[in-house]
């Protein structure tokens, strides 16, 4: 598989934040470094690094210990709650892909978020399914979209490609308007071929009228 080097973007230039400006957006719920303070003394060197933005506190774990992380969270402080689970293709040479784990507390009304990465080489993540079972259809979607799997899963098949389909639709390589032949799509009309080009238009050919479609004088 051929490296990949960071997108050359262009940033709009900004006065850098000041120390003591307040976060519109803070909020009490996401500061947790009871939580977090626990977590370190019961990992150690497993709790790869922290940071606290918008008074929000985000952690990074060593993947391998990310079920005994989820089921510490969830047992000793509370976090019974997965709320959300994702893939985030970094595009970088060196861990190039990221999942997220938003956890929430609701007895105690607290949020915390758990963070792994991967290498690209060797995308694979133990699953949370048998501490959070709701993380299920998460991880198939992770999978399915960005191409991590999650090892322990129940049931890791795609959850809106068909399983034949070999990308994965949210890594940054993948091209906006799709890979034509990638998908075969229905005929446009009763006995046609199959659409192998969804967006005919945007690569210089012109597509298929809808059957149902009006034409218009010139093709009259």
């Amino acid at each position: 598989m051929p490296k990949h080097s960071t997108l050359n973007f262009q940033f709009t230039p900004v006065d850098p934040p000041k120390e003591d400006a307040e976060n519109p957006h803070a909020k009490d719920t996401t500061f947790v470094p009871d939580d977090l303070e626990a977590l370190t003394t019961e990992f150690g060197d497993d709790v790869l690094q922290s940071t606290l933005y918008a008074n929000e506190h985000t952690v990074w774990v060593n993947r391998d210990r990310i079920v005994d992380v989820c089921a510490f969270l969830s047992n000793e402080r509370g976090f019974n709650y997965l709320v959300d689970l994702g893939g985030v293709d970094r595009f970088t040479e060196d861990e190039r892909f990221e999942v997220f784990y938003n956890l929430v507390s609701i007895e105690h009304g607290k949020r915390i978020r758990v963070k792994v990465r991967v290498d690209e080489e060797e995308p694979v993540v133990p699953s949370v399914t048998d501490v959070y079972p709701a993380a299920n259809w998460n991880e198939r979607e992770c999978w399915d979209m960005v191409g991590i799997k999650f090892e322990g899963h129940p049931d890791m098949r795609r959850m809106y490609m068909p399983e034949d389909f070999e990308h994965h639709p949210i890594r940054k390589e993948f091209p906006l308007l799709g890979i034509p032949g990638s998908l075969p799509l229905p005929p446009q009309e009763p006995g046609g071929d199959l659409t192998m080009d969804p967006f005919a238009a945007a690569h210089g050919s012109r597509p298929i009228k809808s059957y149902e479609e009006e034409k218009t004088e010139s093709e009259q």
